[in-house]
């Protein structure tokens, strides 16, 4: 990924979301969402059931797997040299079953333009 393509991507908030009534996306597991650029929120919640999860306590959680937001309003997973998300080995994700909201959401809650340029996602038609 060179540099200027970080401005490709999105994150949960932005004004920019690009939702298709009717269409649910079904994610395909590509991990192209895994690595590219940016803060993987955590919430207070998510802490506590990462946490449990991965059978370490809370503040080993943090201060092993997360950073400080580049606003400096929270806390994010870390991300690797590559962009990569910490949780990411290989084509798994090591918390898949209690990922964080952010994760879960794209692109169904949130997406930016050009999204689908990156995601395999399938889109599934749904009854309103």
């Amino acid at each position: 990924m060179s540099p200027g393509e970080s401005s490709l991507y999105g994150s949960p908030g932005n004004q920019h979301t690009v939702l298709e009534p009717g269409i649910d996306y079904v994610c395909q597991r590509c991990t192209a969402c895994c690595k590219w650029p940016g803060d993987v929120r955590i919430e207070g919640s998510e802490i506590a059931a990462i946490s449990a999860f991965l059978g370490i306590s809370e503040m080993d959680f943090i201060s092993s797997y997360t950073r400080l937001r580049a606003n400096r309003n929270g806390l994010s997973l870390i991300e690797k040299g590559n962009h990569e998300c910490i949780m990411l080995k290989g084509n798994s994700c090591l918390i898949h079953e209690v990922k964080p909201g952010q994760c879960s959401g794209f692109p169904n809650k949130w997406n930016f333009p050009g999204w689908r340029k990156v995601c395999e996602a399938i889109p599934m038609k749904v009854s309103q």
